[in-house]
């Protein structure tokens, strides 16, 4: 299939098996879902009656108190007692096979195209680090960055671009090679260069 490039006349080939397959929803929530999971910190602790320092006496005789009837004052029931269903360390991480993974960015890249989402461009880079001219470069291209969520994906890390961008709230720059299905959903707009076409083709063809 061919995409045509933003702003100019000329197109590029592009491969099919990445650019024009079905969408799969069920793989794409899947994907997405293994992502978020796989950033979940997941350290929280809490102690249960037994971490809590203390509670060893029975804090009073079994009968003729008057009271109900306590072994600990480290029970859950009392103050300064453990959590009854304490957290612990543990870790988010979904497994998600490459084959699967690869399937999805598929699915995603070829949803981007049909929606007309995915803008193929020549560059996007700027001469010097000043967001005006960053603002400039996309109002030629239709892309308003106060607007719409805006992904930027080029072939290579460009400082002079991701200076540029980073005052931007709604615009995220990243190198073809590490782009991820949630910021590929989230956005608005996918700018990519050919150079990052060509990655992106190599990485899930």
């Amino acid at each position: 299939m061919e995409l045509k490039i933003s702003g100019g006349e000329s197109s590029l080939d592009v491969s099919d098996s990445v650019f024009g397959v079905a969408f799969n929803s069920s793989l794409v929530h899947q994907a997405v879902t293994a992502y978020l999971s796989s950033g979940r910190q997941g350290s929280v602790v809490q102690k249960t009656r037994s971490d809590v320092r203390g509670g060893g006496a029975k804090p009073w005789r079994q009968k003729g108190t008057g009271r109900a009837r306590a072994g600990t004052s480290r029970s859950p029931l009392w103050r300064s007692g453990g959590v009854t269903f304490a957290a612990k360390n543990r870790s988010y991480v979904q497994k998600l096979n490459k084959k699967m993974y690869r399937g999805a960015m598929r699915s995603i890249l070829s949803e981007l195209v049909d929606a007309g989402r995915l803008m193929l461009v020549e560059g996007v880079g700027v001469s010097e680090p000043r967001t005006k001219l960053f603002v400039e470069k996309m109002r030629e291209l239709g892309v308003d960055c106060q607007k719409d969520n805006v992904l930027v994906v080029v072939d290579g890390w460009d400082d002079v671009l991701e200076l540029s961008a980073r005052n931007l709230y709604r615009v995220e720059v990243v190198s073809a090679a590490h782009v991820n299905p949630v910021s590929l959903v989230r956005a608005d707009k996918v700018l990519v260069s050919k150079g990052g076409i060509k990655v992106l083709e190599g990485m899930f063809s």
